[in-house]
């Protein structure tokens, strides 16, 4: 239910403002204990983290087995002290590198699936929180956002950090465990080699790090990007978006617009892929260089040993097995420099899914919340005791859109509010069900303030129809049964016979089960309000709120629509908001709101005689 021309309505940013969004999203909102609340989520699989840690250590230390026995085969197998290989112990020494190349992959298979099954959980975990915490959030936040925006939180940032979700506990307890267990292996077969291969790896440190932070930046001014381009393809791709673009003939304009916000997006995405690349390519470089190094540091050191008559204590052996180890060393140290960036890149996207899960809603349950207490006649009665609103974005300096406003409505009483555009009328209608908190004063249902109660148990008693129902792209009867997922089909069909659409739905060729199409665009405006007036029915509510049901109808629509409202209204209190004074004539009272307060009330006939605003409305539209 929108605030007619209020603050907060939707509208097309200006490209000023798109770029000041984006130049606040190159930082990456800052989000206390970002660290801990990324390690929280994994805390619901601790056990199954508990077999990947296992299996990682285990795979680990399999991986450093193989470069020490070839150590071996080279000495004792291949070269051994008596001048012929020893195939016995050959042969043997083989066998186990088989064995543990065999346990290794196997290792590696079910590790892989405990991975990403973890990895997966957890990322799902996320995006069903996340969403969860969006639909809490009050209706101010929707008016205020772009829903391609919401839609990128949901899709492009949380699927951006699933390869950190899947493999970051692996890959660092794996890699960081192989280079530990390569570091001593090293330093068995030779400390003078060791430090050789070691001596350029503070400045490789150094560099990940300033490479990771320029990558963060463009991570956040990437994952900014799609969400313009998620926002674009939300507006203009809607039923909505392409009729209004075929009707002001803007297809092209449109293509060029999201031309541009793909262009940049290539742009970022280019520049992300080659972020690092150099500093990446010196790694590969230093790593093929070192094995070179190490041999002819190694012919320096036996050729100096055997000058001075003592032995270097470096066979063929120590060297094949050395280089295979700094192989073994670099490739994991190349693996957590990788993850540190990926670490450092995620931050980004962590922080703007924080960012929205820390959002607190505007309306909240108090810790006491209670159920109405309805015993009596209290049993849907509304009030209004000096309330006063305003909106949230709305400057302190204007006036309220609700200044002061005091009413109460009987059960079973049939009011109506009309009054000229931005009046303020909707406005109380979003107040009745909460969508809105009153700035001072209070609301009350059966008696009590709604503040008091629980939203969901208020709601419940509570139908709203807007001028502009919403239909999902799905059947009539499930559109029916959003408001009772248990009615029976007998149910349904009541419901839509006392909106008057039992027969019009039957005389489709699939009945109920027809699909209404994107907002129910396959079916009339006059169709689609019957729809939702059943729907609403369905629910049972004991007050009805009526938003402008009729006003967007033609004069026939309105006439059949009317007599479904007037058959909705028995038993019930309803309140409706009007334009057009001819649809509530017979309301028990009229209460006239002109800048934010009630400046007449009384009857039809009442309002009339006095011949003031009403009768001034009734006659412009007579």
């Amino acid at each position: 239910m929108g605030q007619g021309g209020g603050p907060g309505r939707g509208s097309r940013v200006s490209g000023g403002d798109i770029a000041k969004q984006r130049e606040l999203n190159r930082q990456a909102p800052e989000v206390e204990g970002l660290g801990r609340r990324i390690a929280e989520l994994f805390s619901p699989y601790r056990g199954r983290l508990g077999i990947i840690i296992a299996l990682v250590l285990v795979s680990a230390a399999l991986g450093i087995v193989p470069p020490l026995i070839t150590q071996r085969v080279f000495d004792d197998g291949l070269f051994p002290p008596s001048g012929s290989p020893n195939m016995p112990v050959l042969i043997w020494l083989v066998t186990i590198m088989l064995l543990v190349f065999v346990v290794s992959q196997v290792l590696g298979i079910v590790q892989t699936k405990f991975t990403a099954e973890v990895g997966n959980s957890v990322m799902g975990d996320l995006r069903v929180k996340l969403f969860s915490h969006l639909q809490s959030m009050e209706l101010g936040f929707f008016t205020r956002t772009k829903t391609g925006v919401i839609q990128s939180r949901l899709q492009n940032d949380v699927g951006g950090v699933a390869s950190v979700l899947s493999n970051t506990v692996s890959s660092v307890i794996g890699n960081t465990v192989t280079v530990i267990a390569a570091f001593v292996a090293m330093l068995l077969l030779s400390w003078q080699l060791t430090i050789i291969a070691l001596v350029l790896l503070p400045i490789l440190v150094a560099g990940q790090r300033r490479v990771g932070q320029i990558r963060a930046r463009i991570a956040g001014e990437t994952q900014e990007s799609l969400s313009e381009m998620s926002a674009i393809t939300q507006e203009a791709l809607s039923v909505s978006g392409v009729l209004l673009a075929k009707t002001y003939s803007r297809q092209r304009a449109e293509t060029e617009r999201y031309a541009v916000e793909n262009n940049n997006q290539i742009r970022l995405q280019v520049r992300q892929a080659m972020s690092g690349q150099l500093f990446f390519g010196v790694i590969q470089v230093f790593m093929s260089a070192v094995p070179a190094i190490v041999y002819l540091v190694s012919g320096w050191i036996i050729a100096n040993a055997q000058g001075q008559g003592f032995d270097a204590g470096i066979t063929a052996g120590t060297i094949v097995a050395f280089t295979t180890v700094q192989a073994r060393l670099l490739f994991p140290m190349m693996a957590l420099m990788r993850v540190a960036l990926d670490l450092q890149t995620s931050r980004a996207l962590f922080a703007r899914i924080f960012e929205y899960l820390d959002l607190e809603p505007a309306i909240l349950d108090a810790a006491d919340a209670k159920e109405p207490n309805e015993t009596g006649e209290r049993a849907g009665r509304v009030q209004f005791e000096r309330v006063t609103f305003r909106y949230p974005d709305a400057a302190v300096e204007s006036a309220p859109t609700l200044d002061r406003v005091s009413f109460t409505v009987e059960p079973g009483e049939f009011v109506a509010f009309v009054g000229a555009s931005g009046s303020g009328k909707t406005t109380i209608g979003s107040l009745i069900p909460r969508l809105y908190e009153a700035s001072e004063g209070s609301v009350r249902y059966a008696g009590e303030d709604v503040r008091t109660l629980r939203q969901e148990a208020l709601m419940d008693r509570i139908g709203v129809v807007t001028q502009e129902p919403y239909l999902f792209h799905a059947s009539i009867a499930d559109n029916l049964r959003y408001a009772d997922p248990e009615a029976s089909q007998e149910q349904i069909e009541a419901a839509a016979k006392l909106a008057n659409i039992h027969e019009t739905i039957v005389s489709f060729e699939q009945g109920y089960d027809t699909i209404v199409g994107e907002r129910g665009y396959r079916l009339s405006g006059g169709e689609k309000q019957r729809i939702a007036i059943a729907r609403v029915l369905l629910k049972n509510p004991r007050v009805l709120v009526l938003d402008e049901a009729t006003s967007a109808l033609d004069t026939v629509n309105e006439r059949i629509v009317q007599r479904a409202l007037d058959d909705a209204r028995s038993g019930r209190t309803t309140i409706a908001i009007a334009h057009r004074l001819s649809t509530i004539v017979d309301a028990d009272r009229i209460y006239v709101v002109s800048a934010g307060r009630i400046i007449e009330q009384g009857s039809h006939e009442e309002l009339l005689e006095f011949d003031g605003a009403y009768a001034e409305l009734y006659a412009q539209q007579s």
